[in-house]
């Protein structure tokens, strides 16, 4: 029996992944701060902008299976707002989380993976690190970071058997919506930012299901030789596709129409 790890795994993305690779007939072990264990996954109570957390949620997994043979990193929350007017507390949550929390959960995992010379690592990023939304900056940031993370990563543990890759949803209807913390600090000088929010909000709540994104990592997971990166969502793909060949002014004037 094949072992998976996912991180967020107790709503959204994470929990729809997690009930997938259950239903594939793998163990799965799923890390968050408030999920509850099945009779197909094991819940880990875990913070992963912890590392001694991060630690300790691995050593529970390995008393339990042979091994990791895939690790998703896939915790996260959002918050928007104007850059300007962003607390620096908010700013360094939104990456403490998205960016440190994966590196947090990666640091644990990797030495056994190295040790095996075997095994997958995936990152839940967005199309938001390719094309940059206004008023979700550090949101962008954090996962245009993850994207950077992989890359490198990938060719620093190559010799060791180890595949790192990325999968970068687009809209996608989940609680994470609900969960963003909003700011409309500076409204008066940044009048468009609760419709650019709207607009964004709107676009998830009508997005793709969790099943599919879920279905798009259990794709990448069982691949021979996966690719660095992925795209979910093929109008999604089209987008990042003419942000590779078209001018990036153009590009991003376009993204600001939209929002």
């Amino acid at each position: 029996m094949k072992t998976v790890v996912i991180t967020g795994g107790s709503s959204g993305i994470g929990k729809a992944t997690a009930e997938l690779f259950a239903e594939k007939g793998w163990q799965v072990f799923e890390w968050s701060r408030s999920g509850t264990s099945t009779d197909k996954v094991t819940h880990i109570s875990c913070d992963v902008t912890k590392p001694a957390d991060t630690k300790a949620a691995i050593q529970q997994v390995l008393a339990q299976a042979e091994q990791v043979d895939v690790f998703i990193s896939n915790a996260g929350f959002g918050i928007s707002g104007a850059v300007e007017f962003t607390t620096p507390e908010d700013a360094h949550r939104q990456m403490e989380v998205n960016f440190f929390g994966a590196l947090n959960s990666v640091q644990a995992v990797l030495p056994y993976m190295r040790e095996r010379k075997a095994g997958r690592i995936i990152f839940t990023s967005s199309v938001a690190a390719v094309l940059s939304i206004p008023y979700q900056s550090f949101y962008s940031a954090s996962k245009a970071a993850i994207n950077a993370l992989a890359l490198a990563l990938q060719n620093e543990v190559r010799a060791f058997g180890i595949h790192v890759s990325v999968l970068m949803p687009g809209d996608v209807s989940t609680g994470f919506t609900a969960a963003r913390k909003k700011s409309e600090d500076g409204m008066d000088a940044y009048g468009n930012i609760r419709k650019a929010v709207a607009a964004m909000e709107k676009d998830e709540q009508g997005g793709m299901s969790p099943r599919r994104m879920a279905q798009h990592l259990y794709h990448i997971a069982t691949r021979r030789c996966p690719a660095p990166q992925y795209v979910g969502g093929t109008q999604y793909a089209v987008f990042c596709f003419l942000d590779r060949i078209l001018p990036k002014r153009f590009v991003n004037w376009i993204v600001g129409l939209l929002y």
